[in-house]
């Protein structure tokens, strides 16, 4: 079958084995959408009508070159303020990956949409600007990398061309953010100098500078390990939906969908019903109606049981020997994500993976202060805040720490009044 059309050509379809998502963020002018463009553009991810629209829009505006910013900049305002407002997403492949990028606003006012477009991702581009160096807004992105667990960090300088690929501007935003991200937890870092306007290190290498030794962006997207990264060990899977078919052919089946949320699901293997504690084994997988041999994050499927057993929406499977903590009282990292301010006392339903419940927030414990890394005393949450809370919750929930797990260690606060998310959780502590 035929794969995305550029230039008039059509390009074959490679079969990938893998899915990587990103996140990209940085300051305002940063040149986000732009590298986003220049990656669909140069991987040949984009079809004719597209560029001919983006010429014809470049031109009208009087840019005076192909601004390949205008494939992400979707919203009219995006187009008009020249800013990234709204998490967009696309996608693209390569002959070795597919992958899903969230290009995520730079702006302090949109936390809240980077923290929802970074909250699935694998890894996170920041970008900073060579002329400009290291941001408040830098170490804002990077910090919300840290704090979300996403494992590898790649930091692209970019627009080197404006500072005529000079090495000791790349060397001099190197070393200061090597220093400020000793103090996160961040196992993994690239540092990549780019031009994404000319290309430069993008898609291939750039021959301005042949003092950088290391592989252009994309190289470093397609070969990145990634599956290290995710929980095989403690089987986790969050029930969705009871399947119960009606007919008399589907006299005796029952079965159970979801999606994986850790370990690695196989026929035989004994598991652990939650909160019931009731113990059984899987009798067989399935996906897209076919039998399959093994199940592993992040993939839907279906479980079905060796034994009958009441289970419903929001209990989960999990490994026997290790199980998460079904926990009443949490700790956790808040963002939060409404107008109405988070203040101590206040009440939210909350969802945690399939699960649902009434929570109230018993104390606010500090507010973080992204720039300094320091926690200040605050009695309330702010829009676009990070805050560490106690919450107690109305049902027991199945959590593990999000270090440990990024699934089962996370949930969103619901204004039960408006069914609004008006904030995003990362457990640190149960009980």
């Amino acid at each position: 079958m035929p794969g995305p059309a550029s230039n008039g050509h059509a390009i074959p379809r490679a079969r990938t084995s893998e899915l990587l998502r990103f996140a990209t963020a940085g300051s305002v002018d940063d040149g986000k959408s732009t590298l986003i463009g220049r990656l669909l553009h140069d991987s040949k991810a984009i079809f004719d009508d597209q560029l001919e629209q983006v010429a014809q829009t470049s031109e009208r505006r009087g840019d005076g070159y192909l601004n390949l910013a205008l494939l992400t900049d979707g919203l009219r305002a995006e187009r008009e303020q020249g800013i990234t407002i709204d998490v967009a997403y696309r996608y693209f492949q390569t002959r070795r990956r597919k992958f899903i990028i969230a290009d995520t606003p730079g702006h302090e006012q949109y936390t809240r949409n980077m923290v929802t477009g970074a909250s699935t991702a694998d890894l996170s581009v920041v970008l900073v600007d060579a002329r400009k160096g290291v941001s408040e807004q830098t170490r804002r992105h990077a910090y919300i990398a840290s704090l979300l667990r996403i494992p590898h960090l790649v930091v692209c300088v970019n627009k080197m061309d404006l500072v005529g690929y000079d090495e000791a501007a790349f060397d001099a935003i190197v070393e200061e953010l090597t220093d400020w991200t000793a103090r996160l937890d961040i196992p993994d870092i690239t540092f990549i100098p780019i031009s994404a306007l000319r290309g430069d290190n993008v898609v291939d290498r750039s021959e301005s500078m042949a003092w950088y030794g290391g592989a252009p962006l994309l190289y470093h997207l397609e070969h990145v390990v990634i599956a290290p990264d995710r929980n095989l060990a403690e089987i986790r899977f969050p029930v969705q939906w009871v399947i119960r078919p009606i007919g008399d052919e589907y006299h005796d089946y029952r079965a159970y969908a979801g999606q994986v949320a850790g370990g690695v699901l196989r026929p035989g293997s004994e598991v652990l019903v939650l909160p019931s504690g009731l113990r059984t084994r899987i009798a067989a997988l399935e996906s897209f109606a076919e039998e399959i041999d093994t199940a592993f994050p992040t993939m839907s499927v279906t479980v079905r049981l060796a034994d009958e057993l009441d289970i419903s929406r929001g209990d989960m499977l999990v490994e026997p020997d290790d199980p998460p903590c079904a926990a009443r009282e949490l700790d956790a990292m808040i963002c939060w994500m409404s107008d109405q301010p988070l203040a101590p006392g206040r009440r939210y339903a909350i969802k945690h993976t399939t699960r649902t419940a009434r929570a109230i927030v018993d104390e606010l414990e500090h507010r973080v202060d992204v720039n300094a890394l320091g926690h200040e005393p605050a009695d309330r949450l702010a829009l676009n805040e990070i805050g560490r809370v106690r919450l107690r919750c109305s049902a027991p929930l199945m959590v593990d720490r999000y270090r440990r797990n990024r699934t089962t260690g996370s949930f969103i606060l619901i204004d039960e009044a408006s069914n609004d998310t008006v904030g995003a959780g990362m457990v640190v502590g149960a009980r």
